[in-house]
Parts: C-alpha cells; structure tokens; sequence
C-alpha cells in the first residue's frame, strides 16, 4: 500500500534516503507555504511543525513525526490535539549525551568547579580544604524528577557514586537499575525536603510547566543543589534567583531556560554558586543518524499497517 509523506522543515536531505528504503512511499518537499499546503491535501504523513493553518489543509493526515523529543512550545496547540493524527516524536535520540553532560554537571557542583572556574579568570589562588565544601556523593541523596529514558540512565550512572537514587515520574512505578524506589508525581512535594541532589529531566507539558516555583524551591534543603537539563519552561528563574540569593540552596546548574538564549544581564550569569550551558546536554555525534532511524523506522511500520514508536499523548505533550 503506497502513502504520501511530506517534509517540513530543514531535513529535506533525508527524503531521497527515505523513499528508496520504503517501498511505495512518496516523499514530497515543499518549499513555501502555499506548496505546503497543497502536499499536506494530499498527504497521509508528515515530518515536521504543523501550525493550525496548514494543519486545515491536512484533510487525510493520520501520522506526524515530531522532528524532537521534545518540540518547542506551541508545537502541541489545541487544534493538533483535536485532531485525529498520530503524534510520534524523536524521544531517547540523545539519551547518552544528556546522562553525560548531567553528570558532569553533577560532579562540578559537588567539587565546587564553577567557583574554581571563576577563580581561574580572576587569577586567583584560592583552595577551599573545608570538608563542607565538597558534596560526597557516596552519602548523597539525589532526586531525579522524571525518569524517562535519560532519568532512568542518570540514576544508572550516578549510583555507581554510591548515591542514593530516588525517582518521581507520573508514569513509572516499576524498579529501575540503580534506583532504591521510584514513587508518583504527587509525592515529589514530600520528597524535595529529604534530597540533597535534585535533578529535573522532565518534558516540558501542561502539568509540568513552572512545577519549581517558589513553593516547591521552599521545601528544598538549604544545602541542596539544583540541576535542570529537561526543559526551560519548568522552572521559574525569577523564583530561583530569589531562592539562591537568599541562601535556600547551595547551588545550581542549568542547561534549559524559560527564556533562550538567556538574557544578557541575566543575575544567574555573575553567581559563583550557579553553572550554566547553552542548552548543549544533546550535544554529541551520531544524534541525526540516529532520528533518521525512528523516522525511517516509523515510516516502515505505517507503510505495514504496524504500531509506530514514540507515540505521544498529545493532551500531555509527550
């Protein structure tokens, strides 16, 4: 049975890899929107965003393969939630490279490196020999909030440190390797209070967005540390600033921000106590070869008739 799959976006280079590896599929490549919209009234799939005005014109679509784990805001809007399409997104593409750079993440604030680093540029010698400025992981508690696929490779990595791993997911509930108990999203309020390690990997969804806010940032320990590598729009900066500056905790690392890139000027870009990435955790090779694969996987299987992969709830976003 043959279909009609249209490419949105900038990955216009896989589709002749595309059509020769499917039997029967027909990949079309608009380059304007009015050609959008005339391949959309004809397609069956489509790879990319489809904002709600091309997604009128998408009278047949019944597959949309989301181009990231997870897409931008905007990307899941009411109309493509009422739509009958199938959503499957890039989920578990760059699962190494975040567990990676989290760690290293990790491992900094527990050594104090971003003072170090500061201390580095200012030419400055400054050995800090108190033991209570040193994390020691092997008597750590850490929380990993979500634990998808890169919270579940985190807590893999970080017991071999010794630490004890506790997850929160709204999903999970069976035992994971390295984790002593993963527990329901509505316990993360009772168990924030009892980490010293707190890392947010979550998608950002309706139930997720702005979830550490100055409430939940007042049921940290004092002497805790923060680390969000999941998506920027889940925590509320403002609140964290006023969090660390009134020392409710004892230091922080992002990679995601609810604003990007992070403004100039920004009070979290001059803290000592605060490391920051660019939004980089996915950083790393093979990651397109490996999101071509979930396409041409998916591609297969609705070509069969097969149950897709990555499936989203589109109501939750992920």
């Amino acid at each position: 049975m043959s279909f009609t799959l249209v490419m949105l976006g900038d990955d216009r280079l896989w589709a002749a890899r595309l059509a020769q590896a499917v039997p029967n599929l027909r990949v079309l490549c608009p380059r304007s929107e009015a050609e959008a919209r005339v391949a959309l009234a004809e397609a069956d799939a489509a790879y990319g965003a489809l904002p709600a005005a091309l997604l009128a014109h998408a009278r047949r679509l019944r597959w949309l393969q989301a181009p990231q784990a997870g897409p931008p805001p905007g990307f899941y809007h009411p109309a493509l939630v009422e739509h009958p399409v199938q959503v499957t997104n890039m989920r578990d593409t760059y699962t190494d490279h975040v567990a990676a750079h989290t760690l290293a993440l990790v491992l900094s604030l527990a050594r104090g490196l971003p003072r170090y680093a500061r201390e580095q540029q200012r030419g400055q010698w400054a050995p800090d020999w108190d033991p209570g400025s040193v994390l020691p992981l092997p008597e750590a508690r850490a929380l990993v909030v979500g634990v998808g696929a890169v919270g579940l490779e985190v807590g893999r990595l970080l017991a071999t440190f010794g630490t004890q791993m506790v997850g929160v997911d709204a999903r999970r509930t069976k035992p994971a390797p390295g984790f002593q108990q993963i527990v329901p999203a509505e316990q993360l309020d009772e168990q924030l209070p009892q980490a010293d390690l707190v890392i947010l990997t979550v998608p950002h969804t309706p139930a997720t967005e702005s979830m550490i806010d100055a409430r939940r940032l007042a049921l940290f320990k004092p002497a805790a540390f923060f680390v969000n590598v999941g998506r920027g729009p889940t925590v509320r900066l403002d609140d964290l600033v006023k969090a660390l500056k009134a020392g409710r905790l004892r230091g922080a690392a992002l990679d995601v921000f609810e604003s990007e890139p992070l403004p100039a000027g920004h009070p979290l870009w001059g803290r000592d106590d605060v490391l920051l990435t660019p939004h980089v955790a996915g950083a790393g090779p093979h990651a397109d070869e490996r999101r071509f694969a979930i396409l041409l996987e998916n591609s297969r299987r609705f070509a069969a008739g097969q149950e897709l992969i990555n499936v989203v709830d589109k109501a939750q976003w992920f």
